[in-house]
């Protein structure tokens, strides 16, 4: 694949048990990409081999058709690799304005917060509030808000990126996500999801969706998301 990240026959072991089974699967740029599995499909831990927090046992990641599995987690976040886990995405001793501050464009106190406001203006009122003391679907706004501040961003991975919302901010959620897919240079966003958002069609517009489902490890389907929704479901 030119444009986009992947995994090729990935394997990942933490510590007797392999978690990953010769997954090969590829997220295209611009594009959003969705992984869905039940906890324990092995959604969480592909997207961490892609960001390089979960070394491979064996197999690859190429990305734009370069091989990085040597790159370490830092080198690919400095070439516009932006994971947001979905536990401990944001740093609860600091103000939420804090937070915005260490991904906006010209860290510090100058920095332009406005694409995460104008996103999300659920944040505005909670700016001065520790980030800690926020519920958990405000913590998931502002976990994603690093993604629309983070400049340069090429590849966008997010675990469970509605985890907390309201029906009408996950929407909402998953058109910016979507929006993000199509900034130039072309975007790569993939999520991971235990089902298949509501409304997928109308929140991404006119952006193409790709769906890989995991279960125990391996890939189960690979396809449109349109094909998913006209599987028979299994008995």
């Amino acid at each position: 694949m030119r444009n986009g990240i992947e995994l090729r026959r990935a394997r990942v072991r933490y510590g007797p048990l392999e978690a990953l089974h010769g997954v090969t699967l590829a997220a295209p740029a611009p594009g959003l990409t969705i992984l869905l599995g039940r906890n324990g499909s092995g959604r969480t831990t592909t997207l961490r081999a892609l960001a390089g927090t979960a070394p491979l046992t064996t197999g690859a990641v190429t990305w734009d058709g370069t091989d990085v599995t040597r790159l370490p987690a830092h080198a690919r976040a400095r070439r516009g690799l932006c994971f947001v886990p979905d536990g401990q995405a944001v740093f609860g001793h600091l103000t939420v304005a804090e937070n915005l501050r260490l991904s906006a464009p010209g860290s510090g106190p100058g920095g332009d917060l406005s694409p995460a406001l104008d996103a999300y203006p659920e944040l505005r009122p909670l700016l001065p509030r520790p980030a800690g003391t926020l519920s958990g679907g405000e913590q998931r706004m502002l976990a994603v808000s690093r993604a629309l501040l983070t400049a340069g961003a090429r590849v966008i991975l997010v675990d469970e990126p509605t985890q907390g919302m309201s029906p009408a901010v996950a929407s909402r959620t998953y058109a910016l996500l979507a929006g993000l897919s199509r900034r130039d240079p072309p975007t790569c966003v993939m999520t991971a999801e235990q089902r298949l958002p509501s409304g997928l069609r109308e929140h991404a517009g006119r952006t193409a969706v790709v769906v890989h489902e995991l279960r125990r490890g391996a890939v189960v389907f690979s396809g449109e998301a349109a094909e998913l929704s006209r599987r028979t479901p299994e008995t």
